[in-house]
């Protein structure tokens, strides 16, 4: 089994398009297609089930996906450990990050990444917390900042970032909007709620909370993106729980304290694999969060 074979294996389980993924490694797609029936030969199972338009993993194949990325993200940090004690720190830094995160002003972190380290590729994704962790345990992030999700001592280790209390926003002409501040969740039963996707950390935290009070409310306006759920707040739609750095973002709504629930609800963290496998890149970002350039003010 070639390293090759692995990377147009991934590649094509990424794109689930042969011709795609072959464009994308610049290589033929009569290449790729031999690589990868080189590939079932040797493992003498399909991984992929091909259609005309697309093509989707076997079971085998998702089992292999797992394994191939953490091959290819451990040969990847063994190519930057040995440049790193060459003292040049060269390769990707694959970061993952939520949306208006707390506790770490990305755009900023980044741009001072790159001051230090002008021969590393970065690369971002956004996501939801679920789906970075999934991605720090896969290797396919070096680290992501996340809210805080349960952590697998053998795959993943989080380092904390911040918190944060929970805030109500409503239209001024809510009736809400004169309580100056809601005395726990149930005051908001009955409410028509503006939230993210489930798997977003600030959702996640409100349903935490109100589960947490034996409340129960349904979200009717759920969005993926900050500026959408601000909108629809605005136009007096439906209300929000949010973190609290939120109400920093649309001055004209009412921002509330949601009292009854844990102060520090909203915890973000950093999500590294384990030690033995964290990337010099990623080892290299972590120590600047506590620099000048780095600091957060109110998230973006």
């Amino acid at each position: 089994m070639e390293l090759r074979h692995l990377q147009h294996f991934v590649a094509v389980a990424e794109d689930q398009h042969f011709t795609r993924a072959a464009e994308r490694l610049m290589v033929s797609q009569s290449g790729l297609s031999a690589s990868i029936r080189a590939l079932e030969r040797e493992l003498r199972a399909p991984l992929f089930v091909r259609t005309t338009r697309r093509v989707t993993l076997t079971e085998a194949g998702r089992a292999l996906l797992v394994e191939a990325e953490r091959i290819l993200a451990q040969v990847r940090s063994a190519h930057e450990a040995v440049a790193a004690v060459q003292g040049v720190l060269r390769g990707t830094l694959a970061l993952g990050a939520e949306q208006c995160i707390a506790g770490v002003h990305v755009a900023g972190l980044l741009a001072a990444f790159r001051r230090e380290h002008p021969d590393v590729e970065i690369r971002l994704r956004q996501s939801g917390s679920g789906a970075l962790a999934e991605g720090v345990s896969a290797g396919r992030l070096d680290l992501a900042f996340a809210y805080r999700v349960p952590a697998d001592g053998d795959q993943l280790r989080s380092v904390p970032l911040t918190s944060e209390p929970m805030t109500v926003l409503c239209h001024p002409e809510h009736p809400l909007a004169e309580l100056g501040a809601v005395p726990d969740p149930a005051a908001l039963a009955g409410e028509v709620f503006v939230d993210f996707h489930p798997d977003w950390g600030p959702r996640r935290a409100t349903d935490a909370a109100f589960a947490a009070a034996g409340v129960r409310r349904t979200v009717a306006l759920e969005v993926n993106d900050v500026h959408s759920l601000l909108d629809l707040v605005d136009e007096n739609l439906g209300v929000a729980v949010v973190p609290r750095h939120f109400r920093h973002k649309r001055t004209s709504l009412t921002a509330l304290p949601l009292k009854g629930v844990d102060e520090a609800a909203y915890e973000t963290v950093a999500l590294l694999p384990p030690e033995r496998a964290t990337s010099p890149a990623a080892r290299a970002l972590i120590a600047l969060l506590g620099t000048p350039q780095a600091e957060p003010g109110e998230p973006g």
